[in-house]
């Protein structure tokens, strides 16, 4: 067996990650999630199989010693990670996109649904006996995905798959914005539009774009001022996009509709947020690709990735360091 070693930042990754690795290298795991753990495991590998919340920096990258070579990240975004280390010190470094573009999306999709048909404040009518038994024809009133104009925030992988559900649903229009117009966009009838037009036009509204200095608290109070009255926000990104004070006053004062959310601040999120007190948000705990399949799918490509970059090959799915 060669001496080369790996380091799973994770006691609960899948088996397929292990035993893919442990066929050729020296294997670790991370006695627990937390950083002071992972501090003491990490030194003297050679790679380093990231999954968890903690952030890769200097004094991660210190700890692990000039050696290291290669991380695989399970998770798409890679805001967790100083990629200016990473590449100061000619370390490669992958993701796994596409893996888990359909579970996200179902997820996506769950909070439009129920957020938009009013499932929390339903729920909490039943719990508290105050369903209305009379046959009243205006009560719990909510809104329709058919006919609506969406807007995606970010029409990468995850953001186009979000769209072709929504054509199941019979949404009306579809509108994104981005840097720049998508070709394949425009054969589908897509119509690219700028942030302030999507805000203004768009019943629905999914956040799918990265976080990065720009897209940094873009849903501001300016944003929702904006939105219409029906309008449903709906974040599958991160919570940063977000400047959540400022959601949860225009729910509070009812200028929005509703709000989806299985990304917030912070994350675990404290117990006596505002959010939780709201009848109009729908939260899930940043499950969007909690399900086996595809946190399989996510293990195995981190671990191959690993393995190609240990063996001196191109990574699978580089991030692309600055």
């Amino acid at each position: 067996m060669s001496r080369l070693k790996i380091l799973i930042a994770n006691p609960t990754v899948p088996q397929i990650a292990y035993k893919l690795l442990a066929d050729k290298y020296e294997v670790t795991t991370s006695t627990s999630h937390d950083r002071a753990a992972i501090l003491k495991d990490v030194r003297g590998v050679d790679a380093l199989f990231w999954a968890t919340h903690n952030r890769i920096d200097k004094e991660i990258l210190d700890a692990a010693g000039p050696q290291l070579k290669v991380i695989g990240t399970m998770s798409v975004g890679y805001n967790h990670i100083d990629l200016e280390e990473v590449k100061a010190r000619g370390i490669k470094l992958s993701n796994t996109p596409n893996v888990l573009n359909g579970a996200v999306a179902d997820i996506a999709m769950l909070l439009a649904l129920a957020a938009a048909r009013r499932y929390p404040e339903g729920r909490q009518h039943i719990e508290r006996g105050t369903w209305v038994k009379e046959f009243d024809t205006q009560w719990m009133l909510g809104q329709d995905i058919a006919g609506s104009t969406i807007g995606i925030v970010g029409l990468g992988r995850i953001g186009q798959t979000i769209a072709k559900r929504l054509q199941g649903f019979d949404a009306h229009k579809i509108l994104y914005t981005g840097h720049k117009e998508k070709p394949q966009a425009k054969d589908l009838g897509y119509e690219f539009v700028n942030l302030d037009e999507l805000a203004r036009r768009s019943d629905f509204i999914f956040l799918s774009a990265p976080l990065t200095n720009e897209t940094m608290n873009m849903c501001n109070e300016a944003f929702f001022a904006k939105m219409k009255k029906n309008g449903i926000l709906i974040n599958i990104s991160r919570g940063q996009l977000v400047d959540q004070d400022a959601l949860i006053a225009a729910l509070k004062a009812g200028r929005i509709f509703a709000a989806g959310l299985d990304v917030m601040i912070p994350e675990p999120l404290n117990t006596d947020s505002e959010l939780l007190k709201l009848p109009n948000v729908v939260l899930t705990p940043h499950i969007g690709s909690a399900t086996g399949n595809t946190r399989n799918a996510m293990a195995k490509l981190t671990a191959e990735n690993i393995l190609a970059g240990l063996a001196g090959e191109e990574l699978i799915s580089p991030v692309p360091l600055p």
